[in-house]
């Protein structure tokens, strides 16, 4: 026999078996989490969203005082060559 044959047999071995009972409040326990873990994340999806949008009103605010497009101001003036 193969190994995978090997372990289709295995597992065939375990199905056969008659199967554990389960705990009646196991579906009721884990709707529960399920339900918690939707719900943080969606904080955490939501809190994401609204850091970005704030991150973007603060460039979109940096950038419109510091005009970063504009060339910036001549530190010296230019030599006078008249008079």
């Amino acid at each position: 026999m193969s190994r995978y044959e090997d372990k289709e047999a295995a597992v065939r071995r375990l199905l056969d078996t008659p199967h554990p009972p389960v705990p009646g409040h196991l579906a009721g326990t884990a709707a529960e989490r399920g339900s918690r873990l939707l719900r943080r994340h969606r904080a955490v999806r939501r809190a994401a969203w609204t850091l970005f949008a704030l991150a973007l009103l603060a460039f979109v605010l940096w950038a419109s005082v510091a005009q970063p497009w504009e060339a910036p101001a001549a530190e010296t003036t230019p030599p006078f060559d008249g008079l």
